[in-house]
């Protein structure tokens, strides 16, 4: 397979590449995420005049008209700087949802604030009883005239500290586990009682409580009862960002670990010249060599128009569970070969393998992804 980035995509890599370099040093980046926000506004609202922030959306709601495999070189750049500002909640998750979205007014009303950098948003969909099954929703939405009332609690909030709205799935008919009968909301921060928490790689979470939250029939985001599929094409997408995010990651720690090899020296020689060190390293360049393939070949097919929604649904998974595999094949080794230091805070390799060890828990661990791929390929 020959698969190389157009003009204009290596173009937008060269740019972020050169802005990164000269804003976003990991220096920068610590000052950054140990402020109240966790992100820098400033720096959204600079992604925005950028143009980076409409690269997801259609020419018809005022963006750049970019397909996923844009999507997908615009987060291997951020993966390399591990970027905190919340690209994948409102971006991918929350303006993803939206652009699909049937609502036409709520369409209007919103991604235009998003591409501008004036509204952030995030997606409250996955419950504490759930883990990985996004159809598993108890939270309930009951008519009341031409208002729907809302109760239920949601979970993990990706972006929910800083989001302005909120996505909210809510069973409006069926079982808790059913896939149809989820309806999706589009609710605003101050009608949802909110707490945070930080995860292990330093973003920042939100737990929702909604007790009796009125919100207009008008503020629906999917037609009544059909959110899932809604949610499962926002989500096959997120899962191609965060894969693309952890392959920008793992180029990062590659190149960081071989740069230290040839400066660390023992018994008067540098590192890099044992042999059995070399032997690792290879491993890891291997294991990022076939993420990275992998990664290609699964765009190549989700941009074939003679890839059937099986296919895709199959090659998704099948780079999740490779992408699991090789994230913690690639952390630990440069985790190991940097020695103590590398758990340090003040070295930037552990914050890399923390950030990548996250991405193996969001929507699904790596044994959640291969047990899905088994059923799809051999049942």
């Amino acid at each position: 397979m020959n698969f190389e980035f157009n003009e204009e995509q290596k173009m937008l890599k060269d740019s972020m590449h050169r802005w990164f370099q000269d804003n976003y040093s990991f220096e920068q980046r610590q000052v950054v995420a140990n402020s109240e926000a966790g992100f820098s506004r400033e720096h959204w609202s600079t992604f925005a005049e950028l143009g980076w922030l409409s690269i997801p959306f259609s020419e018809d709601n005022g963006g750049f008209g970019g397909n996923i495999i844009d999507t997908a070189g615009m987060m291997e750049e951020f993966g390399k700087v591990l970027l905190l500002e919340p690209a994948l909640s409102t971006l991918i998750l929350f303006g993803g949802l939206l652009e699909s979205s049937p609502n036409a007014e709520l369409v209007v009303a919103t991604i235009p604030s998003i591409i501008d950098g004036s509204l952030l948003g995030a997606l409250a969909s996955y419950e504490p009883q759930a883990r990985f099954d996004m159809s598993n929703i108890a939270t309930s939405a009951t008519k009341d005239g031409d208002d729907y009332v809302l109760n239920g609690q949601k979970s993990i909030v990706l972006g929910g500290a800083s989001a302005d709205q909120f996505i909210v799935s809510a069973r409006t008919s069926g079982e808790q586990n059913d896939e149809s009968g989820i309806t999706l909301f589009l609710l605003d921060r101050d009608q949802l009682e909110i707490s945070f928490q930080a995860m292990m790689d330093g973003q920042q979470v939100a737990d929702i409580s909604l007790k009796d939250v009125r919100v207009s029939s008008q503020k629906l985001v999917s037609d009544l009862d059909q959110g899932y599929d809604l949610l499962s094409g926002a989500l096959q997408t997120a899962n191609i960002a965060l894969s693309a995010e952890a392959v920008g990651i793992m180029a990062k720690l590659n190149t960081t670990t071989v740069e230290y090899t040839k400066t660390r020296k023992q018994f008067g020689v540098p590192i890099s010249s044992f042999q059995v060190l070399q032997h690792r390293m290879v491993d890891t360049f291997i294991a990022y060599e076939q993420s990275k393939s992998l990664l290609y070949g699964t765009l190549c097919e989700l941009t074939d128009d003679t890839t059937s929604d099986a296919e895709a649904t199959l090659a998704v998974n099948a780079l999740r569970t490779l992408i699991a595999r090789n994230g913690k094949l690639i952390g630990d080794e440069a985790i190991q070969m940097h020695g103590g230091m590398g758990i340090t805070d003040e070295l930037d390799v552990g914050h890399y393998v923390k950030r990548l060890l996250m991405i193996n828990l969001l929507f699904g661990n790596g044994d959640f992804f291969q047990k899905r791929f088994n059923q799809l390929a051999y049942s």
